[in-house]
């Protein structure tokens, strides 16, 4: 049975780029923010993720620069069907099999682990595509963790959202049994491969995954280390966890 979804999965993938290397360059953004969210919604289905939304609609995105907890290479295909953002992702996501070449058509910005000019070069594109509108999202933890903990939040990112005048939304993310605990299937840190993650999900049995919206983080007049510590207690308060609980 898992070698069947797995080939479906496969399949659902190829779609992806064919649609990105033939729809997207003939449709507005408005049909390939549908397209992604459908073809997200699918992608999770398929891999039996059945998501619930909390404090927020489908497509209900304010202009903010959007922060939450980073978990499963799930998480940018949960967030997007609330609603499809261009998210910042480490570079290593690039050389995954098929999806990596679909986030970056679908206008992923990737990072360079430990580059500060990297990360300058960055900070001036989120800027310029904050002022024009578009959904930006990115991890502050800058790698997963295990559910229940929290890395500290780098704040170098969050003084694009300073810059922009928009606000800072962030969201908590957890994968759960039918029975409210921690899903372990989805967990993604160290050396886990991404197959070996899809496999392991697959074969996990049902997850359900809450995306928690979170009270808006406003940023006139604050610095960006300030707004990151905000964030990072907004969404460790969610979680449950105390800063005594929080990993170095």
């Amino acid at each position: 049975m898992t070698a069947f979804r797995l080939a479906r999965i496969c399949l659902h993938l190829l779609a992806g780029l064919l649609t990105c290397a033939l729809v997207f360059p003939l449709a507005g953004e408005s049909a390939r923010a549908r397209l992604i969210r459908r073809w997200s919604a699918k992608l999770l289905g398929l891999c039996r993720v059945q998501v619930k939304i909390i404090g927020a609609a489908p497509g209900d995105a304010p202009h903010a620069l959007i922060v939450a907890n980073h978990i499963s290479w799930l998480d940018i295909f949960v967030i997007n069907t609330w609603n499809p953002c261009r998210f910042v992702a480490k570079s290593d996501i690039r050389g995954w099999p098929l999806i990596g070449w679909l986030c970056d058509k679908a206008g992923t910005i990737f990072i360079e682990r430990g580059s500060l000019r990297a990360v300058r070069r960055i900070y001036e594109g989120l800027v310029h595509r904050l002022h024009a509108g578009e959904r930006i999202a990115f991890f502050p933890e800058g790698t997963t963790a295990e559910q229940g903990k929290l890395l500290p939040f780098h704040s170098n990112l969050f003084e694009s959202a300073v810059e922009a005048h928009v606000v800072i939304q962030p969201f908590v993310l957890r994968y759960l049994r039918p029975d409210g605990t921690y899903h372990p299937s989805v967990t993604f840190i160290g050396d886990t491969s991404f197959v070996d993650s899809l496999v392991s999900i697959l074969e996990g049995g049902e997850v359900h995954v809450e995306l928690v919206r979170l009270p808006l983080i406003e940023t006139k007049g604050r610095h960006r280390r300030e707004l990151a510590q905000l964030a990072q207690d907004a969404i460790a308060a969610e979680l449950g966890i105390s800063p005594e609980q929080r990993a170095a």
